[in-house]
């Protein structure tokens, strides 16, 4: 067997030194994060050392018990790396892996088995692959805590780590004009609804409603039940004068709530024809909002078209209605936007929470459901 040892600033870049020295059928034997250069100690660099073996005679991938067969490093190269008897049976795991064409070969199985779960969650692969570089640091770090629910934890606090980042907020500072934007079938009136219901009757605040939605069939009806409800008056604006008209209106509302047509996000003249008949100033916010059932691609277009308005934060809606959460953490962090409010049902005001990264980590990893 060919044995050399590669050392590269990540996983990623080890496999492709890897795969150009000895071939897309070498197995990876051994792995540990090193410090290298600098200076009496300091400004050193992480990066990660790989003992990587190809054997030029290989076994054919059906013969049984092909992983017992492997055969031993020379003394002289055991030597050169001392660890590698203590993880012989790691060895032998992802020899397995290889002969099934694994998609994890890269990891031990309890980091594979976390990687799978990001994948089937629908994380995007940049995202899963900064969280899988924090678990392989961890795992050569410490050798005697690699257990099971270790590596759960390791991975929920990475995934924390990596929303951290975003600007997750309390909505106690409200702006006057609340504006809902979003295509079709997201669920922006009933979400309207709830967000108004909660300022009625939490927060005391007299609310009113304007709704640009003037092109789906019976959506003035629909907000209009919400609006006799809560006993808060409602205006319907066709164009850019009726809206200002609808301001002037509602003047002695604390809360104005403004409902927009859910068309066909693909079509450029949609958002045209909302940034002509709102304004949008110091006395708005404005929300995107998508619903947790979307496919990524789509997402990621959706956020393209509408983020030529100024959008300020984000509300997923339908979390009752899938199993699988990684697209939302996709499009948080692709936008880098505050995410608001996550809704989970048609009751008005209670199916609604405030977003924050615990609760998504907790959704992610099965720990909270609806």
């Amino acid at each position: 067997m060919k044995v050399k040892k590669f050392v590269a600033p990540s996983m990623n870049e080890a496999m492709k030194m890897v795969r150009a020295e000895l071939g897309r059928d070498a197995v990876i034997l051994h792995s540990k994060v090193v410090q290298t250069g600098g200076f009496f100690g300091l400004f050193a660099k992480k990066k990660i050392e790989v003992l990587a073996g190809v054997d030029p005679d290989p076994l054919p991938l059906r013969q049984p018990d092909a992983a017992a067969s492997f055969a031993p490093l020379p003394a002289a190269e055991r030597e050169e790396d001392g660890s590698l008897a203590r993880e012989i049976e790691e060895v032998k795991a992802l020899i397995r892996q290889f002969n099934a064409r694994s998609s994890s070969l890269l990891y031990p199985p309890p980091l594979a088995e976390a990687e799978r779960r990001l994948v089937r969650q629908g994380m995007a692969d940049v995202y899963v692959r900064q969280v899988m570089d924090r678990l392989l640091e961890r795992w050569y770090a410490d050798k005697d805590g690699r257990s099971p629910a270790a590596v759960s934890a390791w991975t929920k606090e990475a995934v924390r780590d990596l929303l951290s980042t975003l600007p997750f907020v309390k909505t106690a500072e409200q702006k006057k004009y609340m504006i809902l934007l979003g295509p079709t079938g997201v669920g922006k009136t009933t979400t309207l609804a709830k967000m108004a219901g909660r300022a009625v009757l939490e927060q005391g605040k007299k609310v009113g409603f304007i709704t640009a939605d003037t092109y789906r069939i019976a959506a003035i009806d629909q907000l209009k039940t919400y609006a006799d409800i809560l006993h808060a008056p409602l205006e319907v604006c066709y164009n850019a004068d009726d809206f200002r008209t609808a301001k002037r209106k509602l003047a002695g509302c604390d809360l104005v709530f403004v409902d927009t047509a859910g068309r066909n996000f693909r079509n450029p003249q949609y958002v045209d024809e909302l940034q002509q008949t709102l304004e949008f100033d110091s006395e708005t916010e404005t929300f995107l909002v998508f619903a947790a059932t979307g496919k990524y691609d789509d997402m990621k277009t959706i956020y393209n078209h509408f983020s030529r308005l100024p959008i300020d934060r984000l509300i997923v809606t339908k979390l009752d209605e899938t199993d699988s959460f990684g697209t939302i953490v996709n499009v948080l962090l692709d936008s880098r936007l505050a995410a608001a409010y996550f809704t989970n049902g048609q009751n008005v005001p209670d199916d609604m929470v405030e977003a924050s990264a615990d609760r998504l980590v907790h959704l992610l990893f099965g720990a909270e459901r609806w």
